[in-house]
């Protein structure tokens, strides 16, 4: 036993003796030849070891992380197509409240009239009849020969109710026809669509003064419109001497190419004048 602890001691010893031998010869320089042989093939082989240590952990989490990867892809697709969709809605309802918006003052400058509000939901498919369909019927008061209009202008009568929708005939369809009036000159006229899409005003008095950009308005007579609804703008003058009358052709003030949103006037008395 105390052999044992002798040469554990003495092996102690030398272990620190050549340890501290060590240590002096570095710092006198001794070992830097030795350092400048040992230490480049070491450095060498550690670099080599480290890449393919990295190579091999990448190739087995590499499995992993795409499939991470790829899961996260898809939910944030999804989260995009979330907020698409949202943004579109707010679009529509800003379009339809600017719409409602538009709609509302037109309605607050003829307090005498009252109205209902209605979206368009169809539109005639025959190329030969120019109508539109509307989500509000009989159950919600609508009656036969209801004027229709929008902030622009005049968009045509009801002419045909069930409980729950309304046929609206546009005055852009050639079988309607409104009296008209000139705001300029005053004079009277007869507003009829043609085939082709041009809107006319017939029977203007030869004597009139009409002029490119004249306002046209609803004159009121027949009983049909209430008076001083905007229908459109003249945009030439047809007039020749030997001719009793003249004519102009106008473009009208509303889109019928946009119409969404459309106002009824529910407390007009529709005159069914009788020869």
């Amino acid at each position: 036993m105390l052999s044992q602890f002798s040469s554990k001691t003495l092996l102690a010893s030398a272990l620190v003796l050549l340890a501290g031998a060590v240590f002096i010869l570095n710092i006198g320089g001794y070992l830097r030849p030795a350092q400048d042989a040992i230490l480049p093939p070491l450095a060498i082989a550690q670099d080599w070891v480290s890449q393919r240590y990295f190579t091999i952990r990448d190739l087995v989490s590499s499995p992993r992380d795409v499939a991470t990867l790829q899961s996260r892809i898809g939910e944030l697709e999804g989260e995009n197509a979330q907020l698409r969709d949202e943004i579109i809605a707010l679009q529509e309802q800003a379009a339809e409240v600017e719409v409602l918006s538009a709609l509302l003052n037109y309605a607050r400058t003829r307090p005498d009239s009252r109205y209902l509000s209605t979206n368009v939901i169809g539109l005639d498919p025959s190329p030969f009849v120019r109508s539109v369909n509307i989500g509000a019927g009989s159950d919600r008061g609508v009656t036969h020969g209801m004027p229709v209009v929008t902030d622009e202008g005049l968009v045509g009568r009801v002419t045909e109710v069930t409980a729950s929708t309304s046929h609206v005939q546009l005055i852009t369809d050639p079988a309607s026809a409104v009296n008209v009036q000139l705001q300029g000159s005053r004079a009277d006229g007869l507003l009829s669509a043609q085939p082709n899409g041009e809107l006319w005003v017939e029977l203007i008095d030869q004597n009139a003064t009409v002029e490119p950009g004249d306002l046209v308005l609803t004159s009121g007579l027949g009983g049909a419109f209430p008076a001083d609804i905007p229908v459109g703008h003249v945009v030439s003058v047809r007039r020749r001497d030997f001719e009793l009358f003249q004519r102009a052709v106008i473009q009208p003030t509303v889109d019928f190419d946009d119409l969404e949103i459309v106002l009824l006037v529910t407390n007009f008395q529709l005159l069914e004048i009788v020869p």
